[in-house]
C-alpha cells in the first residue's frame, strides 16, 4: 500500500536535502512499514514507505526506467488489480518487465500512455511520476479518491505527500488554520481540494496534477456521469452480480496474509461469500478465509438502539461466518480502553484532522491493529450502501426535501463540535453555498421524472462527498496500522453502472438496496440478506460516557479549545447523567477532546 512524498522545486537543487526529504518520509512510517527508499535529482526529491503486499521480493522504489541516468521516476502508493491484463498488453508494445510488481507495470504505463496511463489503470492509487525529459511532475489519484494524495506550494514548485504531517516536515510548510480550514473540518460538507490546513490541497479523485517550469495544471481523468440504461430488472441484477464478483476476484490477490471485514450486514457478507467461493476455486476445497468482526465487553448487556443502530451485530457475524465457512473471529474490545488518551492522540494523528467520531475511530484503530497480527489486507464492505441506496436519506420524505445535504439531517448540527459564535464562522452560509455548488455538479438525464431527478442528486452527494470522509477514515486508521484495506464496491465500472441505474430499480422490492440484496441470493444467510441497514457499532456502556465526560472537562480546560469551543452548547452534554447521554451529544464532547489533542500535537497558527 505505502506512503509517498517528495517535492520539486526549479529555484533549488534538492540533491542537498536528503535530511528533509528523510524527515518526510519518516512520518509516512506507519503507511510502510515494510522498506524505506529514496531518489534525489537536480530539481526533485522523491521518497517512499513500502507495505509490501504484491511481490515483496521486487517492487522497490522510488523506481526508475533504468538504473543509470534513468529519465522517469515512481513513486507509488496503492493497488492496480488489473496489472496482469496490461503487463501482458505492454509487452506486446515492447516493454521489458524486470519484477513481478504491479508499481513496473504502472512505470512502464507512463513510458507507453504519458498523463493517459490513468485511463488504463483500474484499482486505488496515488503517485508521482518525475518525467526528467520533460521535466514534469505528475500526480495521479484514483478515480474514487480511495488513497489520498495531499500536495503544497514552495519555492519554484511543490511539495506532495500521503499524507498532511509529511508535508510539515518540509521546512516551507507549517500547520496553520484560518477561518476557511475551520469551516471546512466543522461545516461537515466533506469538500475535497481544500482542507482543514491552509495553503494544503487534495488532489481531485480522479485528477490529475502537472507541475512544469510553466506552472501548475490539473484536470479530472474521471467523474460520474448520468449515461443510458435500459436493462430490465433481470438483466440489471445479473450485471450487478457479475461486476460485485468481478471485483471481489480482481482484489484476493496478495503474497502477504489476507482476510475479510465481516460485520454480519448484507454489504460485508455477499462479500466475504464470494472472496471464500473464489479462494476455494484456487486453493482447493478446504480452503478457508480469515474473517473479523468487532464487538464491546458490553455490548450484549448494554445494546441500546439510537438514530444509527438497530442492533447488536455480533450474533449476525457469526452466524454469516458459519454459514460461508470462514475462519471467523470477533475482537471484543474493552469500552474503557477507548478512553485511553494514547489511543485517542494515535487516531487524531492518524487523521491529521480534529474532526472524527470519537469512539468508533479508537474501536477501529484498535480492531485494525489486532488484525495486522494475522493479515497484512483486509477486505470490506465499504461503499456498498452509497453505490446501491443503502442510507435512510435515500428514502425519508423530509431528506428528498430538504434543500441541504442529507446526513446533515441524520444527527443534525450536534454531529460537530459547536464552536464559538464569535469566531462568525458563517457555516450555515457556508452550508447553503456549497450545498447549490454541490447540486450544480449533478448530471441528469433529460428524461428523468422529478422522482428520478432527485434521487440521482442523493447519489452523486452520497458518492462524492459522504463516501470520501469515509474512505479517508478507513485509509487512515488502517495504514496506521500498516494494514491495507481494499474495497471491492468502489470498482469504478460497478459505480459507473448503478450511477446509471434508475432509482425504481435500485428500490424495487421496497426497501433499500434491492439490487445487492437481489445479486446476494443465496450468498448469505435469509437472517443478513433482509437485515435492516445498521452502522459501525458504538459502545453503550455509561462509564464510556462518565469517563468521556471527564476527558471533555479537561480538554475545555485549555486555552485553545476553549477559545474554539461554544461552552453554552457542551455545559448540558457534560451535566447529563451519563446513562442518559444521547449519542448525538456524545459526539460533541468526543470532537471537543479530539480538538484538544489535536491542538497539542500540531500547535497549528490559527489565523482566525
Amino acid at each position: 500500500m505505502c506512503g509517498i512524498t517528495g517535492w520539486v522545486s526549479f529555484h533549488h537543487d534538492a540533491r542537498t536535502q536528503g535530511p528533509v526529504l528523510d524527515a518526510m518520509t519518516a512520518t509516512l512510517a506507519p503507511r510502510g512499514p515494510d522498506a524505506y527508499g529514496a531518489w534525489l535529482g537536480e530539481h526533485t526529491a522523491l521518497g517512499h514507505r513500502r507495505l509490501a503486499v504484491i511481490d515483496p521480493g521486487g517492487g522497490v522504489q522510488p523506481m526508475t526506467d533504468r538504473p543509470d541516468h534513468p529519465t522517469t521516476v515512481l513513486s507509488y502508493s496503492g493497488e492496480v488489480y488489473n496489472h496482469h491484463h496490461l503487463r501482458a498488453e505492454l509487452r506486446g508494445r515492447g516493454h521489458r518487465f524486470h519484477t513481478r510488481s504491479d508499481t513496473e507495470v504502472v512505470l512502464r504505463a507512463y513510458a507507453e500512455w504519458g498523463a493517459d496511463l490513468a485511463d488504463h489503470l483500474e484499482g486505488m492509487f496515488a503517485f508521482a511520476v518525475w518525467d526528467d525529459r520533460a521535466q514534469r511532475l505528475l500526480l495521479v489519484r484514483d478515480r474514487l479518491g480511495v488513497k489520498p494524495l495531499y500536495w503544497a506550494a514552495v519555492d519554484g514548485g511543490l511539495a506532495f505527500a500521503s499524507e498532511p504531517k509529511a508535508l510539515f516536515a518540509h521546512p516551507e510548510i507549517r500547520p496553520r488554520v484560518d477561518a476557511d480550514g475551520l469551516r471546512e473540518a466543522y461545516g461537515l460538507l466533506f469538500n475535497t481540494g481544500p482542507t482543514v490546513w491552509s495553503g494544503v490541497r487534495e488532489v481531485e479523485p480522479g485528477g490529475l496534477l502537472a507541475l512544469d517550469r510553466d506552472g501548475i495544471r490539473e484536470r479530472r481523468y474521471w467523474q460520474l456521469a448520468a449515461d443510458a440504461h435500459d436493462d430490465d430488472r433481470d438483466t440489471a441484477v445479473e450485471r450487478i452480480s457479475e461486476l460485485v464478483g468481478a471485483a471481489a476476484r480482481s482484489q484476493l490477490e496478495a503474497d502477504v496474509p489476507l482476510c475479510s471485514l465481516l460485520s454480519g450486514g448484507i454489504d460485508s457478507t455477499v462479500l466475504t461469500a464470494l472472496l471464500a467461493d473464489e479462494l476455494r476455486l484456487r486453493e482447493g476445497p478446504d480452503a478457508r478465509i480469515r474473517s473479523y468482526a468487532v464487538d464491546y465487553s458490553d455490548q450484549a448487556a448494554q445494546f441500546t438502539g439510537d438514530v444509527l443502530r438497530t442492533g447488536h451485530d455480533t450474533p449476525f457475524a457469526a452466524e454469516a461466518g458459519t454459514y460461508l465457512g470462514t475462519d471467523h473471529s470477533t475482537v471484543v474490545l474493552d469500552p474503557l480502553a477507548l478512553l485511553d488518551p494514547e489511543h485517542r492522540k494515535a487516531v487524531v494523528v492518524a487523521r491529521d484532522s480534529p474532526i472524527g467520531v470519537g469512539d468508533m475511530d479508537t474501536s477501529l484503530y484498535l480492531l485494525f491493529g489486532e488484525i495486522r497480527k494475522h493479515s497484512t489486507v483486509a477486505v470490506s464492505g465499504e461503499a456498498a450502501d452509497e453505490v446501491f441506496g443503502g442510507y435512510p436519506w435515500f428514502h425519508s420524505p423530509k431528506a428528498l426535501n430538504a434543500a441541504t445535504f442529507p446526513w446533515l439531517l441524520v444527527t443534525g448540527d450536534e454531529a460537530a463540535m459547536p464552536l464559538n459564535p464569535a469566531l462568525d464562522l458563517r457555516i450555515a452560509e457556508f452550508r447553503e453555498d456549497t450545498y447549490r455548488s454541490a447540486l450544480a455538479a449533478v448530471p441528469h438525464r433529460d428524461d428523468e421524472t422529478p422522482a428520478e431527478h432527485r434521487q440521482r442528486e442523493m447519489q452523486h452527494l452520497s458518492l462524492t462527498r459522504w463516501l470520501r470522509q469515509l474512505l479517508h477514515r478507513k485509509d487512515r486508521l488502517s495504514m496506521a496500522q500498516g494494514l491495507e484495506v481494499r474495497v471491492p464496491y468502489c470498482d469504478h465500472r460497478l459505480v459507473e453502472y448503478a450511477f446509471a441505474t434508475p432509482w425504481t430499480l435500485k428500490s424495487f422490492d421496497g426497501r433499500e438496496k434491492s439490487l445487492l440484496r437481489a445479486a446476494g441470493a443465496g450468498l448469505a444467510p435469509g437472517s443478513v440478506l433482509h437485515r435492516p441497514k445498521n452502522h459501525y457499532p458504538a459502545t453503550h456502556h455509561p462509564d464510556y460516557n462518565r469517563g468521556l465526560q471527564g476527558l471533555a472537562r479537561d480538554a475545555l480546560a485549555t486555552d485553545q479549545a476553549r477559545a474554539l469551543a461554544d461552552e453554552t452548547q457542551l455545559k448540558p452534554c457534560l451535566d447529563t447523567p451519563p446513562d442518559r447521554l444521547e449519542w448525538g451529544h456524545r459526539l460533541r464532547l468526543e470532537r471537543v477532546v479530539d480538538l484538544a489533542l489535536w491542538l497539542d500535537h500540531y500547535r497549528p497558527e490559527l489565523a482566525l
